[in-house]
């Protein structure tokens, strides 16, 4: 989330073009995505509670340490080992909630810890584009570093320990991997992920080069973003045990495509103030939702499965981050919204199709 805000000030700092230092959200989401299992199997054992802070910690110092890179080749492989640290984060995180939650209020429970995201576009972006406006792109990757360590301490203070869910086989992950319709599920959110990065990794320079807007405008623009997704995390952390998790999806993924097509329509800061609603709302929202999705197919495979999307998110995120950088150096801004229109279409109508083979008897 820092990268995508603080993106114009950081290509200003290192003298590299908007498409290549877009590639840091990019390389990070690589990284994640093949440490997110990896870590998974690796660290299965362990206490939760010191699992968690530890990748909390490693975060911060990744983050400290990115924030005195002297150039851009420098700062990549720092950035990317630092995002090992939220790679073993999110998916443990969704498993250790699933352990303490009763079976009947998981699907609320998960959705409810991945409120997380929506709070770092709500108070993190906003935050982060003012800070690399006025003071630099470093100061706001120092001010994550501090968060990291003090929600490091949150958790060792209200986390239990002796939290071990049970170790998974080679066989429950050949279960997962060979199971088309989770693995469908699963790719309902790589596709769902690359149509939201192709242009959201770009929207500090979008807003700034297109729109004309100032720093001041650009942060209004991450706020009333987060505000929006903030909001419909909540409400579908009230009503995602009642309508089901594949309905939640398939209302997330419809809103967020509705945004990406009227795209061309945002002109103006009241234009794209309303454009973005729906994609917003539907944005973090859609991700839990998938999250509890999977959990709830199959509960005794719920880390696995987790991870696994976690790992689709961050290839979706690297997908579109590269496809939305090919695009601006080929022709500009123009083609963004276009691209990620067919990422999103393509997420709905197999997030749909697999609902109604599971529908139809294809149960787990």
């Amino acid at each position: 989330m820092v990268t995508a805000g603080v993106l114009n000030d950081l290509v200003r700092s290192l003298q590299v073009s908007v498409a290549l230092g877009g590639q840091l959200v990019g390389a990070a989401a690589v990284v994640m995505a093949f440490g997110s299992p990896l870590l998974a199997a690796l660290f299965s054992g362990w206490d939760r509670r010191r699992l968690l802070v530890l990748a909390l910690l490693w975060y911060a110092a990744g983050h400290a340490i990115s924030a005195l890179m002297p150039s851009y080749a420098a700062l990549l492989p720092v950035r990317c080992l630092c995002m090992l640290g939220a790679a073993a984060f999110t998916p443990q995180a969704a498993s250790a909630i699933s352990e303490l939650a009763p079976p009947g209020e998981r699907g609320r429970a998960i959705t409810f810890i991945f409120l997380g995201w929506s709070l770092a576009s709500v108070l993190g972006m906003p935050m982060a584009a003012y800070i690399g406006e006025s003071a630099g792109w470093r100061w706001a990757f120092a001010a994550v570093a501090l968060l990291a360590a003090l929600a490091a301490l949150g958790v060792w203070r209200a986390l239990p320990s002796g939290i071990r869910p049970s170790a998974l086989s080679r066989a429950d992950w050949r279960q997962v991997l060979t199971h088309p319709l989770l693995m469908l599920i699963v790719a309902v959110t790589a596709l769902s992920s690359a149509g939201q990065f192709t242009l959201f990794s770009y929207f500090a320079p979008y807003y700034s080069q297109v729109l004309g807007a100032s720093a001041a405008q650009i942060s209004l623009l991450f706020l009333w973003f987060g505000a929006i997704g903030l909001a419909g995390n909540v409400l579908l952390t009230r009503v995602i045990d009642r309508i089901g998790a594949a309905t939640a999806v398939a209302v997330t993924l419809a809103c967020m495509a509705l945004s990406l097509l009227s795209w061309p329509l945002a002109v103006g800061m009241a234009s794209a103030l309303l454009v973005t609603a729906p994609w917003a709302l539907g944005c973090f929202s859609s991700n839990s939702a998938q999250q509890a999705r999977l959990a709830l197919a199959a509960p005794a495979l719920a880390t696995a499965l987790i991870s696994l999307n976690s790992s689709a998110m961050y290839l979706g995120q690297f997908a579109g981050a590269a496809s939305g950088g090919a695009i601006i150096a080929a022709g500009g801004f123009g083609g963004l919204s276009w691209v990620a229109t067919g990422w999103m279409l393509a997420a709905l109508a197999t997030s749909v199709w697999v609902a109604w083979r599971m529908r139809a008897g294809k149960h787990v």
